[in-house]
């Protein structure tokens, strides 16, 4: 809201009043409205409340001490003797072309001990947070109840109020005390809310939070203590999100900051999140007050004001990102050490506040001596010295002035810094790292503000805050600093290119032989990243010599990198091998073949890849996958390398594949990419060598998900060749009989599937390597049928191979009796042997309950034209004899059935009987 509140004296009685509308006095008009507070305003006012100033009258029980202005939501606190008044802004619509600002007293806080605003006496601070509760009335009267009693302190010391000193001469002063968070409650100062709003159903009820409690004692020495001994400019500092071009008019609060201040030390916490201390300013004198920005600490003492550079921004990027501090992000720590800007010398300063890009001060020139005023006043330990006070009447004291002083530009004063830090730079200190962090958070703490989307410098602030990046990765680049690492987030940030980078830092021509390790970490990491640039030959050959000398043993895993394509490989050759001489390893010996293959030196090649056997390649290729394949935009490609393999010795590229797979370098779906890229086949195309990996995969991989994913590509891929009749454009690597004996999910093949493939089609044996690995696989337990019947439903009725798929479906589903029907029905051959093979334990009973009656019923429909059908009942006949009872048996044979046919198996199944 825009008014202005203050506490005026006059006749010995002290008012709070807030002046609205109160630019129309500086445009001429004096006019001015006086109102009371919650007065409702008729619309016939409307005309005239445009064009004059209204004085609104606050009328309190006690008298105001201080006020603060919430600088969120323009709330007024109001801090009296024993309390604090809560004022809630309120904006009253008069009708559609006026709103009049209004204040409704919302809240009192009762608080015992002489507390004041934000707030402290004069050695003790707490710092409150009210929050919004749901709940009815009387819970509220209980919270606060519950508030006012709290515990004891935990270290059982004796309480200030009931401590009474038996001599009136000696002041008692409580120990040191910080407490942060829950701990803070155990501060003995208890808080009563009680509201003043009229309850309705929107009425907002608060609960306190105890944040921080903190007591100081005084300075102490063995002739006394200083009098002067008090907290000053209690302050709380609001930091919003970062704005965007979506959140332009919306602020949201994101962290909030607390600042106190003892006459030659200030303390800067945080009490958002988390409440901790986040710094701690030494005076050089003592200071009179203090005021905090998101950039600057302000402070005057009796003779000069003071410029301090803060941490406010630092915290708050983390609240913001809490992932800030990795190798994409960085900023400046929070525990970096404090330093003064400037100090300008005033007379008199007095007091001083803050707005915008302007800092207002009021001074006050004095008659008496100065060397006098500097005299550090001391007493002794004695309560009646309180009594002497002298005042003065301050309306006959000449001498008043009032400064308006503009703060230096941001962008001017990171310009003086990063020129300053210059001076630093050939010694390689630490200070130099300093200045530009002092630099890169005061442009941080302004692109945080909310004001810097519509900021003229906007733009000049952004690369400003690049620039910084830029100079700090240059200082964790050149320096000998624990903290080198940093170099990699801050050129990340920066946007330089690893080309400009290496301009930067090396300079054409020269001959250095050391590098330091943040310039190593961050050429390592960058280029084993996927970057989308290529350095040039010049640029590739020098960071070759660059790692050649720093880190030998990065050198293959350098040459791999996409950046680094543009190298010459016959130099890349020369300081491998220098390297080989040194640290021999199978990834150097897989780098040297690939820079023989672009030099097309075959006979180099094939010498480098017999030096080790196959598995021992496979494994090297785990070692450095970028020498298979790399990353462009997001996309596989395979390298050159990948595309001899793939011609020459598919069988290591696959084993290979299989090895990066299963120590996790590369997945599924990047494996599928790879191989259709690399067999230049089309998106919904399958390569074989995708099936062939894909098969040895499954020899190996022990994790059942993606077990099941690969039974259900290998099992749609083979019917999908089998239905459309289609060969593989490469012979498969791995035969059925190779799967079965590597494989526990390929299982041998039944006898009744090859007695029902061996009377099949001449057309299937053109594809009886995809048949019989189906079937394989069907044959195994691994498989989940279920899931798989999707995929097989082009088969069913394909000739023979889609009733062996379709018996075997049933079968491993427990559907014996329908599997025997399609049997009989068309293949009667295989019924007795599937019987023979599936008919087991729980499922035996199937012999007698199905299998014998549908082969009598069969047999009696064909009579002697079926062979098959009369031997296939002869055979049932003997395993049913062997398995029941003789009047079970008998029970099931046909009453119109031929004697002389049953009566053998009958004796048989007699005869067993006698004989058990």
């Amino acid at each position: 809201g825009d008014y202005l509140v203050t506490i005026e004296e006059k006749s010995k009685a002290t008012f709070l009043r807030a002046y609205m509308n109160w630019r129309c006095m500086s445009a001429g008009s004096s006019r001015v409205c006086v109102r009371m507070v919650g007065h409702k305003m008729e619309e016939s006012y409307g005309e005239t409340l445009k064009e004059q100033m209204s004085i609104v009258e606050m009328p309190l029980s006690d008298p105001p001490l201080c006020i603060s202005c919430c600088p969120v939501n323009g709330d007024l606190l109001v801090g009296c003797k024993n309390k604090l008044v809560m004022f809630r802004l309120k904006y009253l619509v008069i009708n559609q072309d006026l709103t009049v600002l209004d204040f409704e007293r919302s809240l009192i806080l009762h608080i015992d001990n002489l507390i004041h605003i934000a707030i402290t006496t004069e050695l003790d601070v707490l710092i409150l947070k009210l929050e919004l509760v749901q709940q009815s009335a009387d819970r509220t009267e209980r919270c606060a109840h519950r508030i006012s009693t709290l515990e004891e302190p935990v270290d059982g010391g004796p309480s200030a109020h009931t401590l009474q000193p038996e001599l009136d001469e000696f002041i008692i002063c409580q120990k040191p005390v910080e407490l942060l968070g829950e701990e803070s409650k155990l501060c003995e100062i208890p808080i009563t809310l009680e509201s003043t709003e009229l309850p309705t159903e929107d009425t907002k009820r608060f609960q306190v939070r105890y944040l921080l409690f903190r007591r100081f004692t005084p300075d102490q020495s063995p002739f006394g203590f200083c009098e002067e001994t008090k907290l000053h400019s209690v302050q709380l500092l609001p930091v919003y999100q970062t704005a965007h071009e979506e959140t332009e008019n919306q602020r949201e609060l994101l962290s909030l900051f607390c600042f106190f201040s003892l006459p030659h030390v200030g303390y800067l916490y945080s009490v958002g999140k988390l409440v901790e201390l986040i710094s701690t300013y030494q005076y050089s004198e003592k200071s009179e007050q203090a005021v905090l920005s998101p950039q600057f600490l302000h402070v005057i003492t009796s003779d000069n004001l003071q410029c301090f550079t803060v941490r406010c921004s630092a915290a708050a990027a983390r609240d913001e990102d809490p992932y800030i501090d990795t190798t994409v992000k960085a900023c400046p720590p929070v525990a970096l050490d404090v330093c003064t800007l400037r100090m300008q010398l005033f007379i008199g300063p007095r007091a001083i506040c803050h707005f915008k890009n302007h800092i207002i001060l009021l001074t006050k020139a004095d008659t008496e001596d100065i060397t006098e005023r500097r005299k550090p006043t001391r007493r002794m330990l004695s309560r009646k010295a309180d009594s002497i006070k002298s005042r003065k009447n301050s309306e006959s004291e000449p001498g008043w002035n009032l400064y308006i002083i503009n703060t230096v530009s941001t962008i001017q004063l990171y310009r003086e810094m990063v020129d300053y830090s210059r001076t630093y730079e050939n010694v390689k200190t630490e200070s130099c790292i300093h200045l530009l962090s002092e630099a890169h958070l005061l442009v941080r703490a302004a692109i945080m503000d909310p004001s810097f989307l519509k900021s003229d410098e906007k733009e000049e602030l952004l690369r400003a805050f690049r620039e910084s990046c830029a100079f700090l990765g240059d200082c964790y680049s050149r320096f000998d600093t624990k903290d080198y690492h940093l170099a990699l987030p801050y050129y990340r940030m920066s946007g330089l290119s690893m080309t400009e980078v290496l301009k930067r830092l090396i300079s054409e021509g020269d001959e250095i032989q050391t590098y330091e390790r943040g310039f190593i970490f961050y050429l390592t990491h960058s280029l084993n990243e996927d970057l989308n640039e290529e350095l040039s030959k010049e640029s590739a050959n020098k960071v070759l010599q660059i790692f050649c000398l720093a880190d030998p043993v990065q050198l293959p895993h350098i040459l791999c990198s996409p950046c680094m394509r543009n190298v010459c490989p016959l130099t890349a050759v020369k300081y491998l091998q220098k390297v080989e001489k040194i640290m021999p390893s199978v990834v150097l010996t897989l780098t040297k073949a690939f820079m023989a293959l672009k030099m097309g030196d075959l006979m180099m090649y094939e010498h480098e890849m017999d030096s080790y056997k196959e598995t021992m390649l496979a494994c090297g290729f785990v070692g450095q996958p970028k020498l298979l394949r790399q990353h462009k935009e997001g996309i596989v490609i395979p390298t050159e390398f990948a595309v001899h393999l793939k011609e020459m010795q598919p069988g290591l590229l696959v084993a290979a594949t299989v090895a990066l797979h299963e120590n996790n370098k590369i997945d599924l779906e990047e494996a599928d990419t790879f191989f259709k890229m690399l067999c230049s086949n089309g998106e919904n195309t399958i390569p074989q060598l995708l099936v062939d990996f894909w098969e040895a995969l499954l020899v190996v991989c022990s994790q059942e998900e993606i077990v099941q994913e690969l039974l259900l590509r290998v099992t749609s891929q083979y019917v999908c060749r089998i239905s459309k009749q289609q060969l593989p454009e490469t012979k498969p690597l791995k035969t059925t009989e190779d799967l079965i004996n590597a494989c526990n999910h390929f299982g041998l093949i039944f006898p009744w599937v090859t007695s029902i493939m061996s009377v099949g089609s001449p057309s299937d044996k053109d594809y009886c390597e995809d048949i019989s690995k189906l079937q394989s696989l069907l044959c195994s337990e691994s498989i989940n049928i279920a899931s798989a019947l999707p995929v097989l439903e082009p088969l069913t009725e394909a000739g023979n191979v889609g009733l062996t798929i379709h018996v075997l479906c049933n079968t491993r589903l427990g559907k014996y009796e329908e599997a025997i029907d399609q049997l009989l029905k068309r293949c009667p051959d295989a019924a007795v042997l599937y019987a023979q093979h599936e008919l087991k334990d729980d499922s035996r009973a199937v012999w007698w309950n199905k299998l014998l009656p549908e082969l009598c019923k069969r047999t009696r429909l064909t009579g002697n034209d079926c062979p098959v059908l009369i031997s296939s009942l002869k055979e049932t006949l003997s395993v049913v004899a062997m398995e029941l009872e003789l009047r079970d048996f008998l029970s099931l044979l046909p009453e119109d059935g031929t004697a002389a046919f049953f009566l053998p198996h009958l004796l048989h199944c007699s005869q067993r009987k006698l004989l058990t």
